[in-house]
């Protein structure tokens, strides 16, 4: 089953565009994703750090697109994606694009803005099991 085939269109299509900001070569293309994509204010968490604002979104989208995709070989899958209100939960994995070997797994909990744009975003991962 495809992410497509489980969630609503405009739930659909926010993930995909999620999605494409991770695997984007072009570093202008890049930055207007993130922009079209998040508030200006907005935060992303992991256990390890946190970044607010488009500059410092703009460098750990670069530094995890250099270290997982360009360096590593790997494609970020959406799984599955459920949404409720403003909050949006989907799991994740990350596999070698060589061999589909999984590399992690976790979850991405969003906080949507009015706009429909992510204010808030939550990463929970794992190692693949």
């Amino acid at each position: 089953m495809t992410i497509a085939e489980t969630v609503p269109p405009d739930l659909d299509r926010l993930i995909e565009r999620y999605v494409a900001q991770w695997h984007e070569p072009d570093a202008a293309a890049r930055r207007r994703q993130i922009e079209a994509l998040w508030t200006p204010d907005a935060a992303n968490f992991t256990k390890a750090f946190a970044v607010r604002g488009y500059v410092q979104l703009e460098a750990r989208v670069r530094a995890s697109y250099e270290k997982w995709v360009r360096d590593g070989g790997c494609l970020f899958r959406p799984r599955h994606a459920d949404r409720h209100h403003d909050a949006v939960r989907f799991v994740w994995d990350m596999a070698s694009e060589a061999d589909g070997a999984v590399r992690a797994v976790g979850v991405e909990f969003l906080l949507l803005a009015e706009d429909g744009r992510i204010r808030l975003d939550y990463q929970f991962t794992e190692p693949a099991a």
